[in-house]
């Protein structure tokens, strides 16, 4: 009697341990600059996708600073994401080290930009996480390649592309799909509105856009 009692505490431990990593939530983080701090905000592409999953088969959470480069997210990589123990990490960085560049001389290089994202991806995948590429999006909205900084973003895009086909990554090609989304909806050519409202961070608009093409990669 006592062992057949023992063996049934012990099934039953089993079958709670099994439980618990059955539904053991899926965590993901979304890494990047302030576009992704903001992703956090009421409306922002970060909460539309929490909103979106099932919270007790998925952890979301936002991980983004204002004005950091792929420099800055390699330094703190260690403290706001490894440590947390991610399943998914979504990599959105770029805008910064393209804008900066014009706007104060602090941006960064294109082959700096490629060596320290994929420094990133290394660091990431060899704690065993998944990991998820977007390319940069917009700085100005204006179509047909009229913006100031369009063609160094769409040189640090294609690099993207390259790093995502190399290391046989997933990715949401956000340069591409506010192109197209622009070329569409943006008739009187604004420079800001239509998916941003300062021509870089994301209305309302921009941020279902967004949310809408990382869903199906991160579930």
């Amino acid at each position: 009697m006592k062992t057949l009692f023992k063996t049934s505490i012990l099934l039953c431990i089993c079958l709670i341990s099994l439980t618990a990593m059955t539904y053991k939530p899926k965590r993901i983080i979304f890494f990047g600059d302030s576009i992704t701090q903001q992703g956090v905000s009421a409306n922002g592409y970060v909460t539309l996708i929490k909103k979106a999953l099932d919270s007790t088969k998925y952890n979301v959470t936002g991980a983004g600073i204002g004005g950091n480069k792929v420099y800055d997210l390699y330094l703190r990589l260690e403290d706001d994401v490894l440590n947390k123990k991610p399943d998914l990490v979504v990599i959105y960085v770029g805008i910064n080290d393209v804008w900066h560049k014009q706007s104060s001389h602090t941006g960064t290089d294109y082959d700096k930009y490629l060596k320290f994202y994929q420094a990133l991806i290394n660091k990431i995948q060899g704690v065993g996480s998944k990991v998820v590429l977007c390319t940069p999006s917009v700085v100005g909205e204006k179509k047909d390649g009229s913006n100031e900084l369009d063609a160094d973003l769409n040189k640090y895009a294609a690099g993207i592309r390259e790093l995502a086909a190399k290391n046989n990554l997933p990715l949401c090609d956000l340069r591409k799909v506010f192109t197209e989304y622009e070329a569409k909806n943006n008739p009187e050519d604004k420079e800001k509105g239509i998916l941003t409202v300062d021509r870089v961070h994301l209305n309302d608009v921009g941020n279902k856009l967004v949310a809408d093409q990382l869903l199906p990669l991160v579930k």
